[in-house]
């Protein structure tokens, strides 16, 4: 069966374009590291077992709320790298329903050029931050929307 791509919400597909436009992998870390900076701090009462994402060789936490009708990511990582992983995708899905969150599939990771660069745990890893980002936004529907889960 044929699979059809879905167009990617507006502030993903800027981060992909952004992407493809660097052609070499250096530069590609470079800019991974530049989400990784603007990545703000998590409080470490969010620092719980609940927000650790599992499968991660880094130890890394996520965390949501829901705000009108729109998701709202905030995360940490002890390592730069996966921090960047995890600010291009808070940076890439915050404000988006959770249903657009849950529509999506970790493919455009392709188009950034990024599986190619990165270490096949880091890889694993950024798979698990997303499946945990959509798994998060999914339970904002169904928890306190003014707390984060």
């Amino acid at each position: 069966m044929p699979s059809v791509t879905k167009p990617l919400p507006p502030s993903l597909e800027l981060i992909v374009r952004r992407f493809q436009q660097i052609s070499e992998p250096k530069r590609r870390y470079e800019y991974l590291l530049w989400f990784a900076k603007r990545v703000p701090e998590l409080p470490e009462t969010e620092k719980i077992p609940e927000n650790k994402v599992l499968g991660c060789v880094s130890q890394v936490y996520i965390a949501a709320a829901l705000t009108d009708g729109k998701v709202t990511f905030c995360g940490d990582a002890d390592a730069q790298i996966t921090k960047g992983l995890v600010g291009l995708l808070m940076e890439g899905l915050n404000g988006l329903t959770p249903d657009e969150i849950a529509q999506l599939t970790p493919e455009f990771i392709q188009q950034t050029g990024l599986n190619v660069s990165l270490t096949p745990s880091r890889s694993n890893g950024f798979y698990n931050i997303f499946q945990m980002m959509q798994k998060k936004a999914v339970a904002c529907q169904l928890t306190n929307p003014q707390l984060f889960k």
